[in-house]
């Protein structure tokens, strides 16, 4: 997408416009975006506040002061106490460790904090992908809501967008999944970066989505990206220099792209899950294929 307009699509292997693409984590962001509009509309007083004060309804086994300490803003960039890191089969709050049970919350809640947990003189932990914190932090909204979280999303940010078709993914209690599978369509991914690439407009205040690509936390990752609130970033090479990019990132290589200086927004949907590779073609894919022909358009 360019100034707004699509530039380009194409669907191939039987997709087509109206398939609902699986993206994966990519859709965490959605529930970052959810978070900002608790918060603007007050129904969440801000990041700071705790997440665990809102869970009174399902005691934690063990409520540490770690525990309770940990704030919305914490499992929005990644770095709270939760003993939970996705990337290692080793942790106990392994997302694969959830999907089993009958009931995501119980689990969640339960997953403990490290013991060698501290935060840095900024006041934020180490940073380990977590899918139960942004699970939490649906559960979290949906419970100062009063509402089920999907129907807070589809009214807040689908209905104002033109989204009207989409697919969560769901515990067999029924809970919605909001740390990823949610199925969109590509436009419908392109509706919500251009969302973001136009400042919230007309879902989210400035300020949050100035708050969400902002640089809070680095991965640590070969490739280096860094992370802001349930969004990542990276420098991408074009044929004429760097361009900073912020996106959504799911399993499969899926990425929804925001080129700020290029007034420019990517979508690419693939179904290369848990392969070796799959997000460095993706990279390949954008930085040989895509950016040679619009970075040297520079955003007016």
């Amino acid at each position: 997408m360019k100034h707004g307009k699509i530039d380009y699509e194409g669907y191939f292997n039987g997709a087509t416009a109206d398939t609902l693409h699986n993206t994966r984590s990519a859709t965490k962001t959605i529930t970052a975006l959810a978070i900002g509009v608790a918060i603007d509309t007050k129904v969440l007083p801000g990041v700071s506040a705790p997440a665990f004060a809102y869970l009174d309804d399902i005691k934690p086994a063990n409520p540490t002061p770690l525990l309770q300490a940990i704030t919305i803003e914490d499992l929005l960039t990644m770095s709270s106490a939760l003993d939970c890191d996705d990337n290692s089969d080793a942790s106990p709050g392994n997302e694969e460790n959830m999907y089993p049970k009958p009931v995501w919350l119980r689990w969640a809640v339960d997953i403990g904090t490290r013991a060698d947990y501290a935060r840095d003189a900024s006041g934020r932990g180490p940073w380990h992908y977590c899918t139960a914190g942004t699970f939490l932090l649906g559960q979290i909204l949906q419970r100062a809501a009063k509402q089920p979280i999907d129907q807070f999303i589809i009214d807040h940010i689908f209905k104002p967008l033109g989204i009207a078709k989409w697919e969560f993914a769901k515990s067999l209690a029924g809970e919605i999944m909001t740390g990823g599978g949610l199925g969109l369509t590509t436009r419908d991914l392109g509706k919500l970066g251009w969302m973001i690439r136009s400042g919230g407009t007309p879902v989210v205040s400035t300020s949050y989505i100035h708050a969400m690509t902002t640089v809070h936390g680095h991965t640590g990752f070969p490739t280096g990206p860094n992370y802001g609130y349930l969004m990542w970033n990276r420098t991408y090479k074009t044929p004429c220099g760097t361009v900073d990019g912020w996106f959504m990132s799911g399993n499969g290589g899926n990425v929804v792209l925001v080129f700020a200086e290029l007034d420019a927004v990517v979508v690419v949907t693939r179904t290369h899950y848990n392969s070796k590779g799959m997000h460095d073609q993706t990279i390949k894919l954008i930085e040989e294929e895509i950016l040679p022909e619009i970075s040297c358009q520079r955003a007016s």
